[in-house]
């Protein structure tokens, strides 16, 4: 029943890529919650902690496509190095001017060097696409198994950060969640005969990847999508308290990380069938209507099963994004491409928090369940308008065949070649 998942790690190196990657996106999901629960403590604010993640978050969403766009063009070990030294120097500023008791504003100027994270979601996915992309089949299958990597890091990233930064001291959360970053982008970055080439652009200097119109439809769809995700995290913790039991409101939300983790693994297996941008459509709409039972919650038990329900159209949506998103960029702006969309999530996350948060504070907990319906109904819309642009895709030169695991990448091809 795994085998297709066997298969793609035949090709040498992948394993150790993979993990790599795992280690390096674990901050994704620790980062933010630890800082939450680390200025919760030591400055006894919760408006504070929600201000800073709201600086890194934003600083990321602006940051994290040039990075990859640097990562596209000079190699991702000239750029994700020095980038996460970046966002290493920003957390350890951080975390000394929490302690010293600095200024507040002294934590919003390192927010914004700790938004400086690379994505190395995209660049373990750009990866799998220069060593498959002669495959279809067993690229699916990668990007799936990359999307089930994605939910364990956001099951169990929370529950390590907050878990040592309250049972330990409190920045212990954000300071593994650092010596995770730090230890997986070296061990990403010294992989170098699986990194993807730079290609040169030709003739003049290429623009954004943004520019495309298919990719600007999936990155606002993101959005809506980023406000579904953002919007359940804080309406379910507070119907968690409300019900008297806020501890299991963690449980809840691993739950719907869960039904993501069980849908991607089944999707990786399937031989896919038809377009992209139908699957992709298929996806949107599931996932709205797969929303709708939120606004009928009674108590958790209802919350846990609507939730494991709403997961299960999470990943194979993801999947089939970052598959489109080949079809829109050249592969030279591949990474880049997929920064975007990881982008619209994070700006979509930020706004349904927010505004989860104030419907919940008007209206209560359960009216806050409308927040998530309503973001996943404004996806779909937007996912229908634009799907004209999801079925024409870039034309461009087809890219070499790439090396099949049987016969791996020589040194010389497999080396980044220097930028024109």
């Amino acid at each position: 029943m795994l085998s297709p998942y066997r298969r793609i790690f035949e090709a040498p190196g992948s394993l150790a890529f993979s993990a790599a990657g795992f280690v390096a996106r674990m901050p994704l999901s620790m980062t933010g919650i630890g800082i939450v629960t680390m200025l919760s403590q030591m400055r006894d604010s919760y408006g504070l902690a929600g201000a800073v993640t709201a600086v890194i978050m934003i600083s990321g969403a602006v940051c994290g496509p040039q990075i990859s766009r640097l990562v596209d063009r000079f190699g991702q070990r000239r750029v994700a190095l020095p980038a996460t030294v970046v966002t290493l120097s920003g957390g350890a500023a951080l975390l000394l001017c929490a302690r010293l008791e600095a200024p507040d504003w002294t934590l919003f100027v390192s927010a914004l060097a700790v938004g400086c994270m690379p994505t190395f979601g995209s660049m373990v996915r750009a990866r799998w696409s220069h060593i498959y992309r002669g495959d279809p089949e067993r690229l699916h299958t990668a990007y799936s198994f990359e999307s089930v990597v994605d939910e364990m890091c956001f099951i169990l990233g929370p529950i390590l950060a907050v878990g040592l930064s309250t049972a330990v001291f409190p920045e212990a959360g954000v300071l593994v969640s650092g010596a995770f970053l730090a230890t997986g982008a070296v061990l990403l970055c010294a992989q170098t005969k699986t990194e993807p080439p730079v290609r040169a652009a030709e003739g003049a200097r290429h623009g954004s990847a943004i520019r495309a119109a298919g990719l600007r439809v999936l990155v606002l769809t993101y959005i809506a999508t980023g406000a579904i995700f953002g919007s359940i995290d804080v309406v379910t913790v507070a119907f968690a308290e409300d019900e008297g039991h806020k501890a299991l409101a963690s449980v809840a939300l691993s739950v719907y990380a869960l039904g993501s983790c069980v849908a991607g693994i089944a999707f990786g297996i399937v031989k896919v069938r038809g377009s992209g941008a139908a699957r992709f459509l298929t996806g949107v709409l599931v996932m709205a209507a797969s929303m709708v039972p939120l606004l009928f919650v009674t108590n958790l038990w209802f919350v846990g099963a609507a939730l494991f329900l709403a997961g299960l159209s999470v990943a194979p949506t993801m999947v089939t994004t970052m598959s489109l998103v080949g079809d829109f960029v050249p592969a030279r702006q591949l990474t880049e491409g997929m920064s975007w969309t990881i982008t619209g999530l994070a700006v979509g996350v930020a706004a349904g928090s927010s505004i989860g948060g104030a419907v919940v504070d008007a209206h209560g907990s359960s009216a806050g369940y409308s927040v998530p319906v309503v973001a996943a109904a404004l996806g779909a819309v937007i996912a229908l308008a634009g799907s004209p642009w999801l079925r024409r895709p870039a034309t461009r030169p087809q890219a070499p065949a790439a090396p099949t695991p049987a016969e791996p990448a020589s040194p010389e091809k497999a080396t980044p070649e220097p930028a024109s």
